[in-house]
């Protein structure tokens, strides 16, 4: 029996004998068939000529708000808009009852009447004493007497006429009409409510186009404005008056159209240091809204040849503004810069590149430092 099995095993240890080498070289192949390098896309930074600027947190402010109230008690009868539309100026927007009002009116012009009719009596008196007395038929203290009656029927006269003119004055307070044009907002009354003086306010209306934009300049800042902008002595106003202000709005973008300053406090707050400073933006569509916060960049002075790269190239941690490049070895490498304030989608690099460097636009996310890349090369800004 044992001389039986030995051919067997000899077979079996031929066969795993061949098969070793094999598995060998399978494992061989295996191991150089590694994932090639993540491909990312890469732009040089591009040199352009850049105006000096300096930001600033800014809030957007109406140039014209007024609250509406009303100036006498009654029911409110009409209100004659849609919230949140453009009105005009003098554009009747509510209605009060005005029966009361009318009725004063009516009283008023009687008691008028009434009046002017007793001033006609002492004046027919006084000519009849003065003729009298002319004549020594009567008195002259029946002259004094007409020509005081007289007197008193025009005092009376004439406070008549005023009680009218309040009575006019109520009766067109009834009707409450836009003072500026702009845009109304949420009505805080309904009809049928009972409104007066001490009601509130019950819509307001907010001019929107132009707008302001109203910022604080530190006294820090102002010396870097000085120097950044080319300023020189006390004629900051002046210079910023001059410049170009520019809104970056919430979601990262330029607002498109640019602002000027128009107006430099001649003051500065002692509660925060600071100058206030304001720009006026035209505003046709209604982007800027009244209490908006927004960041503010003022151009001004000498364009300079600044590198720029794309915003979306730059990333931010604890240390500041980072970007990561490609160098020689198509390796990846974190480059530290210093960065002016964004133009458009770009970015002015002060520091930290140079025009030869291959800057990753495209796949940060998938890469880190030291680890080998396929770049493909772009213009910047295509």
């Amino acid at each position: 029996m044992r001389n039986c099995f030995s051919p067997f095993f000899a077979v079996l240890a031929t066969i795993a004998l061949t098969l070793v080498p094999s598995l060998h070289a399978v494992a061989q192949e295996s191991g150089q068939s590694a994932a090639p390098p993540p491909s990312v896309t890469v732009a040089r930074p591009v040199a352009k000529d850049i105006r000096p600027s300096i930001s600033f947190s800014a809030r957007v402010e109406a140039i014209d708000k007024v609250e509406l109230r009303a100036r006498v008690d009654g029911f409110l009868e009409k209100r004659l808009f849609t919230e949140g539309q453009d009105v005009a100026a003098g554009d009747l927007l509510f209605v009060m009852e005005k029966g009361q009002y009318e009725a004063a009116v009516g009283q008023a012009k009687g008691a008028i009447q009434s009046a002017e009719s007793a001033l006609a009596l002492t004046n027919i008196e006084v000519e009849r004493q003065t003729a009298l007395v002319a004549k020594s038929a009567a008195p002259k203290s029946q002259l004094d007497l007409a020509t005081a009656k007289q007197r008193e029927a025009t005092g009376s006269l004439a406070q008549l006429n005023a009680s009218l003119d309040k009575a006019n004055l109520d009766l067109s307070y009834t009707d409450i009409r836009a003072p500026i044009t702009g845009r109304i907002g949420r009505s805080q009354y309904s009809v049928g409510n009972f409104i007066g003086p001490s009601s509130g306010v019950l819509a307001t209306i907010v001019s929107q186009d132009p707008i302001y934009v109203t910022f604080s300049v530190s006294q820090r800042e102002i010396l870097e404005v000085r120097e950044k902008l080319g300023t020189s002595g006390s004629k900051l106003g002046e210079h910023v008056s001059a410049a170009s202000v520019h809104v970056l709005l919430a979601n990262g973008k330029q607002y498109d159209r640019p602002g000027k300053v128009d107006f430099v406090d001649v003051t500065v707050d002692q509660g925060t240091d600071t100058v206030p400073v304001r720009a006026t933006f035209p505003n046709p569509d209604r982007i800027l809204i009244d209490g908006q916060l927004v960041n503010v960049t003022v151009e001004g002075g000498t364009p300079e040849n600044t590198l720029v790269i794309p915003q979306s190239a730059v990333q931010l941690d604890q240390s500041g503004p980072f970007v990561l490049v490609v160098n020689s070895e198509k390796k990846v490498e974190t480059r530290r810069i210093e960065a002016g304030p964004p133009v458009g989608s770009e970015l002015p690099v002060l520091k930290g590149l140079t025009a030869q460097d291959l800057v990753i636009t495209e796949g940060i996310q998938k890469v880190r430092a030291g680890q080998l890349v396929a770049p493909i090369e772009t213009k910047s800004g295509s």
